[in-house]
């Protein structure tokens, strides 16, 4: 067993610096504190079945070869996994923005909706975040998630605000500012508190 630990945490610790991450970085990728990435590299306990099939995924090998000395296969893990999500994620909001596009030439050229074709480039900001917010929850980080989270919140306050200057006559529309402040407040809170929760894991 004791083979095995250090087996293990030998190849954990050379494929995380090929992969130029840092302890930090793959908790995160993980959903575990880098306290346990340390103990696992340290050879102090050895990552369970499901961890070991994210880190096989991660790095784009088998669970074989973590669990295999080195001596015995080099692992070369590919680098452009990061690359991948991130084309994939700005491929879907482009296709947002594309059916944007065509929307607005439709209600363009119909005479009742031309003056009101532009509000659906107003509109497309929400759908974009909304995509961008599921591949953060499901690719991304602490930080990528504020983020994408925040900007479902101010889109929704712009596009608020914009449909209520160009069909209702209302002035005090700032309030909605105030409004989404609270909300952005209540994010950076919330996965602030999910970020702690992962490192006392």
């Amino acid at each position: 067993m004791d083979e095995l630990k250090e087996t293990v945490s030998k190849n954990l610790v050379h494929l995380r610096t090929n992969a130029r991450l840092t302890q930090l970085q793959l908790a995160e990728k993980l959903n575990y504190s880098d306290k346990a990435v340390s103990k696992w590299e340290r050879g102090e306990a050895i990552p369970d079945i499901r961890v070991l099939i994210k880190l096989a995924e991660i790095y784009n090998i088998t669970v074989d070869d973590i669990l295999s000395p080195q001596s015995s296969k080099t692992v070369k893990p590919k680098m452009n996994i990061g690359k991948k999500r991130l084309l994939i994620t700005l491929l879907s909001i482009g296709l947002v923005w594309f059916v944007s596009t065509v929307l607005f030439m439709i209600f363009f050229f119909i005479p009742k909706t031309e003056s009101y074709a532009y509000l659906i480039f107003i509109v497309a900001p929400f759908p974009s975040a909304i995509v961008a917010t599921v591949f953060s929850v499901r690719w991304g980080n602490w930080c990528t998630n504020i983020v994408a989270n925040s900007l479902i919140v101010w889109t929704a306050a712009v596009i608020f605000h914009v449909f209520v200057k160009a069909f209702v006559v209302f002035d005090k529309i700032y309030f909605i500012y105030i409004v989404a402040g609270v909300f952005e407040i209540l994010i950076i809170l919330w996965y602030t508190l999910r970020k702690l929760n992962k490192r006392k894991k």
